[in-house]
């Protein structure tokens, strides 16, 4: 079994390749984590797309024959060739891979180093995948330890300790091109999802009002009221006349599709900045020849310099706890396997059953010329004993619940003095129960 990740994000392509490969919406996951999974040595796939990276995660038997189909079903559902998927994609695998999903998690590897919102993408995605059947014990073993290191990286560094985010850059750039405040300024934000909600929060804390516009208006209507009273909700109908009637506007929705055109722009007496921190993008590109200064997630890129210097020096710390995680992830998968602690149990039952033995004949219990078939009893109930948690030990091999099992077994045996320590070191934040049925079981 191998750990096999292909990643597109902000560092290797542009916002309009990163829009044709977007996963922005559930059935897109679904149809494509399927067709993934009837390739035979593909075993498990979680896929995280967020607006700024796009990574297929996968447990495969070969990673060749994987990535293979991997980029001809990634070609067929963005139109995009295969040659150029590739030559694109930074690709890890088992290490890499390990060490890569570390780093993103700890949000090492974000247009803002240190933003909190990934590892809450990373859960979500986690999540999903898991409920839908997509990734099970495999992939599941590495995200408990995943969500530990993030967990581990923010509580010992300061990375984390001034959270920003794209949603958080792109008020601030609003700020700055207002002349130093928000503050009497009434603001448009499109979408009513996480990223909406944070991109408000930031604009109500610099003193803006919002006005909230979405096509579900309980969405809206929601979201404005647990934002506060400075927040109003809107219908999609209005979005015309709102865009030309306020200098910002902040859009962050799910859509494939732009949903402001440029036959929607009026001509006004004031400059407007329009923020799409959306992928794929909301705002069409010719908004621009209407006046609009438009600015995209990668346009914001060049902003990210805040506390730079000392983000750096947090993530060298990082980037030292990420090393040893991924050391300590590879050295507890080698506790897992089965056959080492089937035979570990038999030998300590042979032990217990010699120096039993031993005993009844030193102390006259038993004549020394009827030790050798006695001997031959003991083991032999020893291992009829055995015979049942051994087999159930190997059948649960591939389940999720067995990273538990195997622990507490190791624990109560005394096989590894280190087992309760880590049963609750590698806990899942995630609540997992018995996953669905048609959960992938394929050989490894």
């Amino acid at each position: 079994m191998n750990y096999l990740i292909v990643s597109y994000s902000h560092k290797n392509s542009d916002i309009a390749t990163r829009e044709k490969i977007a996963f922005n919406s559930d059935e897109k996951k679904i149809d494509f984590s399927q067709k993934l999974l009837k390739h035979s040595d593909i075993n498990e796939v979680l896929i995280l797309s967020t607006c700024n990276r796009v990574e297929i995660f996968a447990s495969v038997k070969n990673c060749s024959s994987a990535l293979e189909h991997i980029f001809c079903e990634l070609s067929e559902f963005s139109s995009l060739s295969k040659d150029e998927l590739e030559g694109r994609a930074d690709i890890y695998e088992d290490n890499g891979a390990i060490h890569h999903i570390f780093s993103v998690a700890s949000s090492l590897d974000s247009v803002v180093v240190g933003e909190t919102q990934i590892v809450g993408q990373i859960k979500d995605a986690f999540k999903f995948c898991f409920d839908h059947g997509f990734c099970s014990q495999k992939i599941a073993r590495v995200m408990h330890h995943t969500f530990r290191c993030a967990a581990a990286v923010r509580s010992s560094t300061e990375i984390s300790s001034s959270p920003v985010s794209i949603s958080s850059v792109a008020v601030n750039k609003a700020k700055e091109l207002a002349g130093g405040s928000l503050a009497g300024f009434s603001a448009i934000v499109v979408g009513a999802g996480e990223m909406s909600r944070i991109c408000a929060e930031y604009l109500i804390k610099n003193g803006c009002n919002v006005i909230i516009i979405n096509r579900d208006i309980k969405k809206a209507e929601e979201l404005a009221k647990a934002l506060g009273e400075t927040t109003i909700a809107e219908g999609f109908d209005k979005i015309e006349s709102f865009i030309n009637k306020y200098r910002f506007l902040f859009s962050a929705t799910s859509s494939d599709k732009h949903i402001i055109k440029s036959d929607m722009v009026k001509e006004v007496d004031f400059e407007r900045h329009w923020f799409d921190i959306a992928v794929p993008r909301d705002i069409e590109e010719a908004c621009k020849e209407k006046n609009i200064n438009l600015f995209s997630v990668d346009d914001l890129k060049g902003v990210v310099s805040q506390n730079k210097a000392f983000r750096e020096k947090q993530a060298g710390i990082a980037f030292s706890i990420i090393g040893r995680f991924t050391v300590e992830f590879y050295k507890w998968l080698q506790t897992l396997q089965v056959e080492p602690i089937i035979k570990r149990m038999r030998e300590m039952a042979k032990r217990s059953a010699q120096k039993e033995l031993e005993r009844a004949v030193k102390k006259g219990y038993l004549p020394k010329e009827h030790k050798d078939e006695v001997e031959k009893i003991l083991h032999q109930a020893f291992n009829t004993f055995l015979h049942k948690p051994t087999c159930n030990l190997k059948k649960v091999a591939e389940d999720p619940e067995f990273d538990t099992i195997v622990q507490s077994f190791q624990y109560l045996f005394g096989i590894n003095e280190e087992q309760k320590k880590q049963m609750n070191m590698y806990k899942c934040e995630y609540h997992m129960e018995k996953g669905p049925s048609n959960h992938p079981r394929k050989e490894q």
